[in-house]
């Protein structure tokens, strides 16, 4: 999905439906490590972050204390309103938030430590830009396999045609062609339970998966099917597939 598209998509979305995810009911098998702690655990008290692409700002807001400083940059108009909200409410005092394109990223030449990017696009020359030598850059990206039965019975969703594994070497060659002398990354396959078709739904029209899901009524007769196919006696059975790039400048 392009920055472009990105911000389309969760500006109308969250104008419609709001994005409080809290409520949804999940459990996941064989999941490898959890973003925003491989963040931290890279944190110095010294450091200053950049979080691309931090939507709500709650992870970022998480971790804060762990660091001197931490400005987090989203495009969408919806997300910066409920960033400004949390940091309001939060009263963490070393947090920033600002409306911003991960295209063209408005800071000095590396003035950053770390950086971070959780299912949100980056560029990677950009990110090398204002990165300081030595940094470290950590991205976790939604694999092409993801939801892959969920894609399968509505024949259509995100990167359903495309190879497994394309989106990472991509930005494995284009990390190395920025400049980063180290660069790894690890991945996982888990199994999600879906506890009720409510918060399958609520996936469904919060993220772009199954791209305009529910504006065809046959939709939800897929739907339907998809949940007596997929019923366990866990919840509702799909697939998450990640991966998390680490890379040193």
């Amino acid at each position: 999905m392009s920055e472009l598209d990105y911000k389309s998509f969760y500006d109308k979305v969250g104008k419609t439906n709001g994005w409080d995810f809290s409520k949804l009911q999940i459990m996941s098998e064989g999941v490898k490590w959890d973003f925003y702690e491989e963040v931290k655990k890279r944190c110095k008290i010294s450091d200053v972050l950049l979080d691309v692409g931090t939507g709500g700002g709650e992870n970022a807001l998480k971790i804060a204390s762990s660091l001197l400083f931490l400005i987090g940059i989203d495009i969408s108009n919806g997300m910066m309103e409920t960033a400004q909200s949390n940091l309001k409410k939060s009263k963490v005092l070393n947090v920033r938030f600002f409306q911003m394109s991960s295209e063209d990223l408005q800071f000095t030449n590396g003035f950053f430590d770390i950086i971070s990017s959780c299912h949100a696009p980056f560029v990677s020359k950009e990110v090398a830009k204002v990165l300081k030598i030595g940094g470290t850059f950590l991205t976790q990206q939604v694999s092409e396999a993801d939801k892959l039965n969920l894609k399968k019975a509505f024949g259509r969703g995100q990167a359903f045609e495309k190879t497994d594994g394309d989106l990472k070497d991509k930005y494995i060659r284009e990390l190395r062609g920025a400049g980063f002398s180290d660069v790894q990354y690890l991945d996982y396959n888990a199994v999600d339970y879906y506890q009720r078709p409510e918060d399958l739904i609520f996936l469904l029209k919060h993220t772009p998966i199954i791209p305009n899901f529910g504006e065809d009524e046959k939709d939800f007769d897929i739907l339907n099917d998809f949940i007596e196919t997929n019923r366990t006696n866990k919840g509702i059975c799909t697939n998450s597939k990640r991966f998390l790039i680490i890379a040193n400048k």
